[in-house]
């Protein structure tokens, strides 16, 4: 069994080889159909028109070899590349802000600690790049700088591309327009889009906000970092690309629905909590097993279990969430 898996992982003592072999064999099968598919939909040229078509492929995800390529089409990030070549090169020559690099600097050893390719033995070692995307970043985006979280996103971003550009700008885009404000100083993006699942779980899974309620659990607590970090660390690697291939083209409101179905998916187990430990630690439980491994099913189910979440409801409630956050100041 290989110890290290595709993108650089090094595999926990309590791996499930085994079942991990039955649901990757199946998993294949579906890759390669897909490949296939995904082969004449490009036909050789590298552009894509949004539609129905291109969504439900993305849906039912994107192969790797073609997944860099059609992050940086939908997401917006090409179209920002070309329209400003040389830029990214212009930001890392330019002047530097200490503060900014230090700040990085500190969290080049913390971020994967368990991939080999970000170790500083490795030759190339990914630190580098991942140090030259966040600095350029933090002098880009002057009103970010440098969060912790960005780290690990651009990790990911490096892992998939494999190239220091094309990361930057995808960074860009999921924290310039995907995201709507997680990242800067307050965070208030991020505290309302947390107070915003509150919201959707009462409406869809009222039992576990009932329990939330009782045992004064705040939401902040057990999904902070699935917001923060997009999943990384906490889903399997496959999973995460996959949610990540829906992200890109469809917006923020694909976390509401992976964070829906991991909780609509697992009441029962949650409402067998007692106390306050108890909730929280239910919530890391849920996100481990083979329904979360299983991410062809899984991805099926974010878009079948929570209903219909519109983009419309969700900024509805953001206004809402947003001024009670405010007036609490």
């Amino acid at each position: 069994f290989c110890r290290v898996d595709p993108y650089g992982f090094e595999r926990p003592e309590d791996f499930d080889y085994a079942s991990y072999e039955a649901f990757f064999s199946r998993y294949l099968v579906v890759l390669t159909r897909r490949a296939i598919k995904w082969s004449k939909l490009l036909k050789g040229n590298n552009s894509i028109q949004k539609s129905l078509k291109v969504k439900r492929y993305i849906r039912k995800g994107i192969p790797n070899e073609h997944r860099a390529l059609i992050w940086m089409i939908v997401s917006g990030a090409q179209a920002s590349m070309e329209q400003n070549p040389g830029y990214y090169h212009r930001l890392l020559e330019g002047e530097k802000n200490d503060k900014l690099v230090e700040a990085i600097k500190t969290d080049m050893n913390r971020t994967f600690p368990d991939n080999v390719k970000f170790r500083k033995t490795a030759d190339p070692c990914l630190q580098h790049v991942l140090y030259n995307v966040l600095v350029a970043y933090g002098h880009h985006n002057k009103a970010v700088g440098y969060c912790q979280g960005m780290n690990f996103i651009a990790g990911y971003l490096i892992l998939i591309t494999k190239n220091e550009e094309e990361s930057f700008w995808l960074l860009d885009a999921l924290i310039g327009r995907i995201l709507p404000d997680y990242y800067s100083p307050v965070m208030l993006g991020l505290k309302t889009d947390q107070e915003v699942l509150g919201e959707l779980v009462k409406m869809k899974v009222p039992a576990v906000a009932e329990l939330m309620e009782r045992h004064g659990v705040m939401w902040t607590l057990v999904v902070s970092r699935w917001f923060i970090c997009l999943f990384i660390d906490i889903l399997p690697v496959e999973t995460v690309l996959r949610i990540w291939d829906c992200l890109f083209y469809e917006g923020s409101k694909i976390i509401f629905r992976v964070a829906l179905t991991l909780i609509k998916q697992h009441q029962a187990f949650i409402l067998e909590a007692t106390n306050f430990p108890d909730i929280c630690d239910k919530f890391k439980q849920i996100t481990k097993g083979t329904f979360v491994t299983e991410c062809h099913s899984f991805m099926q189910k974010i878009f079948t279990d929570p209903g219909t979440l519109s983009m419309a409801t969700i900024n509805k409630l953001r206004e809402t969430c947003r001024e009670k956050l405010l007036s609490q100041g």
